[in-house]
């Protein structure tokens, strides 16, 4: 279970001090984040979402109890279907029956896909849902609302007919987790390897034959550089690796030769064909991204326009906080120096920039930045511990460089074991900058990712964020609710955590200033999905918006720029769910006798439900 990270990430809303939740709830309601309402049940053939999660009145025990096994039977026959017809993410849950195969990317293996979810669906809207028990009507919507989605990937997006990276995503993800984890004996992962280096040939002569449509350029172009990296993987890398296994190596030869001819193939397919008619538009359209933004929230009444509004508003907010704790660190960074006169807008925003600048003076390079993190890893984790803010997961995590064949996407990414792997490990991954960058490139990344901001990602990827929530979302009793998480629950207690650490003085003001940047970060990032996939936004308006009003070094904002076309819906995600989860602290703070570790640990012993039934679930 991968989750993207500093390119995507995107941080928080405020007051980290001095007791500023209060104002930012008052905030957060302003940006016109309303609590969503839910429709009910919808008949077959309609629409709109099918069931709901609200409170309904149970049924006679006998009924509820049949209600209960029919969604129960429903749900694992759902979840085993997926497993079965998308090995790749099987492996990744912790399944490993079908380790060795790819899916069946072929128009009938599709068509078989779509049937199997229509029926599901179909049986889904004939159950008694008014009969179920509250988690289990959360569970009903989820799976309603994943098996819709499902459907508009496969009728809509069709991404299997435009999108190479389809392609080089599936084999990364596909071949990594059987190379970097040891959920078996490296002997039983092997054959598992050999089968799918085997299936690369067959599997690639499929997408191909699918690629009809133009692509975006910024597609091709990645694929192009991912794809290199899987043929050095198998040429280079693998065979090394297959030295540990005598017994298998000439077999495992054998297909890795095949697997990187197979792939040689396709990179000269995707230079000599795909590229020079890559000028699809890399632009969702906004009835696209609105449909596809709803599914990705799990929230039919989502106002695109008015998470536009609330990202503004935060943007304006944001930088008046930023300006006091520019005041609070001049002393230690400037000494006697005078603070400088803030009565202009522009006077502020310079004011801010100075102080930012002086924080990215300390900052890792390339040969340094694994262990920094590995160290910045055991003091949060020694903080939340000690602080007693939420239970910490007895499972180890482990800090890595991220290997080159999944780099283009995101800076940092936490790779957690599955819910359903018996031995579980997680992997926070760090892209250091690429060897061919001059040295003023990697001195502007290193800014913007400079010790203080590394502390936040580091919060935000492993402890209390990603790392630690997704050990306790594995052990939630749903299995579907489990494997398929929700993204905005996952990002917004991510982003969450940011908060709630610099709330109680993790790495101090320096920390809490970068905190305060990543929320620019999340407010833009959340402008600039909507404005480039249900707008016109250009290049020079995105690295505006990023350089200016939130701050990025150049690099950092043009890397973002490629994230946004890159990629839809899922940047807003961030925002939607810090904002939620806020809004549910700030609910139950108020409330008497409120402890903060039973709030957390209680938030997260429900999976990573949508967060439109957190509310629901917590009153309970």
């Amino acid at each position: 279970m991968r989750h993207h990270g500093l390119l995507d990430e995107l941080s928080t809303v405020q007051r980290s001090l001095r007791g500023g939740l209060p104002l930012l709830v008052a905030l957060l309601c302003a940006c016109g984040s309303a609590e969503p309402t839910v429709a009910p049940p919808a008949q077959p053939g309609a629409k709109g979402p099918v069931v709901s999660a609200v409170n309904a009145p149970p049924g006679a025990a006998g009924a509820e109890a049949g209600a209960e096994r029919a969604l129960a039977a429903l749900s694992a026959r759902v979840l085993e279907e997926y497993l079965r017809d998308e090995p790749v993410r099987a492996t990744e849950a912790g399944d490993h029956r079908y380790d060795g195969a790819w899916p069946d990317v072929t128009e009938q293996g599709e068509a078989a896909r779509r049937r199997t979810i229509e029926a599901a669906l179909s049986e889904l809207r004939a159950l008694p849902l008014e009969q179920l028990g509250l988690q289990s009507r959360v569970d009903a919507a989820m799976i309603e609302n994943q098996l819709r989605s499902w459907l508009f990937a496969i009728d809509e997006l069709r991404e299997a007919t435009w999108n190479p990276m389809v392609t080089t995503g599936l084999i990364g993800d596909g071949l990594d987790p059987l190379i970097t984890r040891s959920f078996a004996p490296l002997e039983e992962r092997l054959r598992s390897l050999g089968g799918r280096l085997s299936g690369i040939p067959a599997l690639v002569r499929s997408a191909q034959q699918r690629l009809t449509a133009a692509p975006p350029r910024i597609h091709t172009e990645t694929a192009i550089a991912q794809n290199k990296g899987l043929i050095a993987l198998c040429k280079a890398e693998l065979p090394a690796l297959f030295a540990s296994a005598p017994a298998q190596k000439a077999e495992l030869d054998a297909a890795a030769k095949a697997a990187a001819a197979a792939l040689e193939g396709f990179q000269a397919f995707l230079e000599k064909d795909l590229l020079p008619r890559s000028d699809g538009d890399f632009r969702l359209g906004r009835a696209r991204f609105e449909e596809k933004l709803r599914f990705a929230l799990d929230d039919a009444s989502v106002d695109i326009d008015g998470v536009v509004t609330g990202a503004r508003a935060l943007l304006a907010a944001t930088h008046a906080e930023m300006l006091e704790t520019s005041r609070e660190l001049w002393p230690e960074l400037f000494g006697k120096q005078p603070f400088p006169r803030v009565e202009t807008q522009d006077e502020k925003m310079a004011t801010i920039r100075r102080v930012l600048d002086a924080i990215a003076a300390d900052r890792p390079t390339n040969a340094t930045i694994v262990k920094a993190s590995e160290k910045l890893l055991a003091e949060a984790t020694d903080f939340v511990r000690k602080r007693d803010l939420v239970r910490v997961p007895d499972e180890p995590c482990r800090v890595i460089e991220m290997p080159e064949y999944r780099r283009g996407v995101a800076i940092a990414y936490c790779d957690a074991s599955g819910p359903l792997e018996a031995k579980q490990e997680t992997f926070f991954a760090i892209a250091p900058t690429p060897k061919d960058w001059p040295k003023a490139r990697v001195d502007s990344f290193y800014r913007e990712y400079n010790t203080s901001m590394l502390a936040d990602l580091t919060i935000h990827e492993a402890m209390p964020g990603h790392f630690l929530q997704l050990m306790h979302n594995n052990e939630f009793p749903s299995k579907f609710r489990a494997v398929f998480s929700s993204g905005p629950f996952v990002e917004g207690w991510a982003v969450y955590t940011e908060w709630l650490m610099a709330h109680h003085g993790f790495g101090g003001p320096k920390v809490r200033m970068q905190r305060q940047k990543m929320v620019l970060r999340m407010a833009a990032n959340a402008i600039i999905d909507h404005g480039v996939h249900a707008g016109a936004m250009d290049e020079k308006e995105a690295l505006a918006l990023m350089t200016k009003d939130a701050f990025q070094e150049e690099g950092e904002a043009v890397g973002k720029w490629r994230r946004a076309r890159l990629t839809s819906a899922q940047l807003t995600t961030y925002f939607h769910g810090f904002t939620e989860m806020m809004r549910l602290r700030a609910e139950h703070q108020a409330k008497p006798g409120f402890s903060e570790r039973a709030y957390h640990d209680r938030l997260l012993s429900h999976g990573s439900p949508s967060v439109r039934h957190l509310k629901a679930l917590l009153s309970q």
